[in-house]
Formats: C-alpha cells, structure tokens, sequence
C-alpha cells in the first residue's frame, strides 16, 4: 500500500508544475518577449520527498497505519485458522453431530467472508486517505510556488523526476530553495 503512495507521489511530479491551461494571449506575449527573459526552472520530486518534512510524516503515518492493519488482518487470519484447526480435530473425533458440523463450518465461512471484507474496507479506507495526503500534497506544492513566483517571475517550473528531464543545468535547480520554504511554511500535522 505504501508502494502505491510512491506511485501516486511520482505522479505528483508531471502536477506539480501550474497545470492551468494556456491562454492564447501568452503565448503572444512569450514570443515578443526577448529568450533572455524566458526563466525556467526545475524542482527534483524525489528531493521533495525526501525532505518536506509534511511528506516525511506523512509517510510515518501511512507506514503505521499499515502496519496497523497488517496485524488486525494477521489476527483475524490466525483466528480463523485455529478455528479451522479445532473444526478439523473435532470432526476427526466424531465430537459433532452433522448438523453441528454444517453449522459451524458455516460459521468459519462467514469469518472468513468478514475478513475479506475488512481487509476490503480497510484498505479502500488507507488508499482514501493516502489519495487525500497526495493532494494535501499537491496543493501545498502549488501554493508555494504561486507565493514563491512572485518574486522570482518564472516563466515556468519544471518538476524533475527520474529521467523524464533528459538534461537540466544545475544552475536551474531551485530545489533547495523550495523545501527549504515548504518546511519554513509547514505547520506541522494537525492533532487528532
């Protein structure tokens, strides 16, 4: 599951450039404007990750929701096969009548349906919450560069993410700059 939170952050990567639609009238504006003037500049994703001080607790927190949900599933598994076990041994024991039999292997069917269904329930549930951290994300991202453009006046801010950006100078690299002012601006997770 939290594999599927990486693969939803890399996706983060082609968003977190300002995804508005272009107008026509910049584009007119861009081609009168001199190429010296034209400023872009690139964010590396994986550096986000690693160092948003959000991200990292909100990693912390899904890896222990996880684990939390790993072990509810481990014991209602562990549970249904002691009482299968026992089912088996009273059975080999001639210890019930058929209809005992047929009543309680019902029973550890229905178990076992509920624990599908829970694991069903609780995944949705983290996968839901990690979707809803990937856009708390996402729109953190947006808001500072927003604020952080103003200043700066790029024309455009890449997000760099494995080899999607064939070559990129390092000059254009404002990586730093914005984790830095995303950890500045963070106020830590809300109490629950």
């Amino acid at each position: 599951m939290i594999k599927s939170m990486a693969v939803v952050a890399s996706v983060l990567a082609f968003v977190s450039c300002n995804n508005q639609p272009a107008k026509n009238d910049t584009t007119a504006k861009a081609d009168s404007q001199p190429k010296s003037e034209f400023k872009i500049a690139y964010v590396e994703v994986d550096s986000i990750m690693s160092q948003y001080t959000y991200w990292k607790e909100v990693t912390k927190l899904m890896q222990q929701k996880e684990q939390n949900i790993q072990k509810t599933l481990a014991g209602k598994q562990q549970s249904l096969q002691q009482a299968a076990a026992n089912f088996q041994q009273g059975i080999q024991s001639n210890k019930y009548t058929q209809q005992q039999a047929q009543q309680i292997q019902a029973n550890i069917q229905k178990q076992a349906q509920d624990a599908d269904a829970l694991q069903q329930r609780l995944g949705a549930e983290l996968q839901t919450e990690i979707a809803n951290y990937n856009k708390a994300l996402s729109d953190s991202i947006h808001h500072y560069l927003n604020a952080y453009n103003k200043d700066k006046k790029y024309a455009m801010i890449l997000a760099k993410q494995g080899d999607n950006v064939l070559y990129a100078d390092k000059a254009y690299d404002i990586t730093n700059e914005v984790v830095k002012g995303l950890n500045k601006a963070y106020k830590g997770m809300p109490k629950k």
